[in-house]
């Protein structure tokens, strides 16, 4: 009992390590971007996703190399896909009258539709591993992942361009001239050493707290670590709608799904043992396929524009909350 109480008490801290300095580097970042004129379509979409998938791209190293839990490192990005969607409908909440789907910009359906591109492949490939193609000791659908990945923020940037050009460039906060960029580059450079540290030590409780409570490690990972390393995407998701920011906050969250993919490429790369997803669960594939489904939902949401809500959440946030649960029963059922 001493011993799960110290591995839940390891997590939490952890898990607050990362969700504090995760926000903190969310804010540096924006720092950064603001005055080096990357401009906020860049960085919503590539830096900020970057940012806040940092914990999940060390808690993936520190699941391979150190801990050797393959399954925690496959449920934390694929759960963390799916967490990013219910954080959208957690978003709904703070928009008043209309559902957030409405009040976002249509270009941002491009960016879920290169998510479902690329979660679609890992899906196939947790599916049928046997018949993809191995090249030496990874998944050839993995070297696919990084080249799609590549390809559709080209894509997704370009477009974004052509959508801003007839728009006036913003004058640089006060704020973040008095801060400066030597001061930013130091402090993002602190809190992600931090993000580092949390991320490594994440994984070796949740394999403590998934032998000791009795919990398959899919599980855990899909949804406790998972949480855990998607909370910074909740904090500055929630901060950047409160500042009226709402296309930052959902191009963070559309972008970080598709940066997780690009995660989920480098695992396999550094598990030398085979192919990550074909030792990994095959229970995985419903994190998958849930987040296949809930991106559609934002799609169709985004797209269809309602102009109003009866409820406190709209009828597309409702059902991506529902799709979310649905999954975690499943996922517990399968234990």
């Amino acid at each position: 009992m001493d011993n799960l109480f110290l591995s839940i008490l390891g997590f939490l801290a952890c898990a607050a390590i990362i969700v504090f300095s995760g926000s903190k580097l969310a804010k540096y970042g924006d720092v950064i971007a603001e005055l080096t004129g990357m401009g906020k379509a860049w960085f919503g979409l590539i830096l900020m996703a970057a940012v806040t998938s940092l914990p999940e791209l060390f808690t993936g190293i520190s699941s391979i190399l150190i801990v050797d839990t393959p399954d925690i490192a496959v449920g934390d990005i694929l759960g963390s896909c799916a967490f990013n969607l219910l954080i959208f409908a957690v978003l709904d909440y703070f928009i008043p009258v209309r559902p957030i789907s409405s009040v976002v910009t249509k270009s941002h359906v491009l960016a879920g539709l290169a998510a479902i591109f690329l979660v679609t492949l890992s899906v196939i490939t947790i599916i049928f591993s046997t018949v993809v193609p191995v090249i030496g000791w990874f998944s050839s659908s993995s070297l696919f992942l990084v080249i799609l990945y590549l390809i559709s923020v080209r894509i997704i940037f370009k477009n974004e361009i052509r959508t801003n050009d007839h728009k006036t460039i913003p004058v640089i906060h006060n704020t973040y001239l008095q801060i400066g960029l030597r001061h930013a580059i130091k402090r993002y450079s602190f809190f992600s050493l931090l993000v580092i540290i949390g991320g490594i030590a994440l994984p070796f409780f949740a394999d403590r707290l998934a032998e000791q409570g009795g919990l398959s490690k899919s599980f855990v990972g899909t949804f406790m670590v998972a949480t855990a390393t998607s909370l910074p995407e909740l904090v500055v998701a929630v901060a950047a709608v409160k500042l009226g920011s709402i296309d930052i906050a959902v191009g963070n969250l559309l972008g970080s799904n598709i940066f997780n993919m690009l995660i989920l490429a480098l695992d396999d790369f550094l598990y030398t043992k085979g192919p990550l997803l074909s030792v990994a669960n095959e229970n995985h594939a419903l994190s998958g396929l849930a987040t296949l489904l809930m991106t559609s939902v934002v799609g169709i949401g985004i797209l269809y524009s309602s102009h109003s809500k009866r409820f406190a959440l709209g009828i597309d946030a409702i059902l991506l909350i529902l799709v979310y649960i649905s999954l975690m029963l499943a996922h517990y059922s399968l234990r």
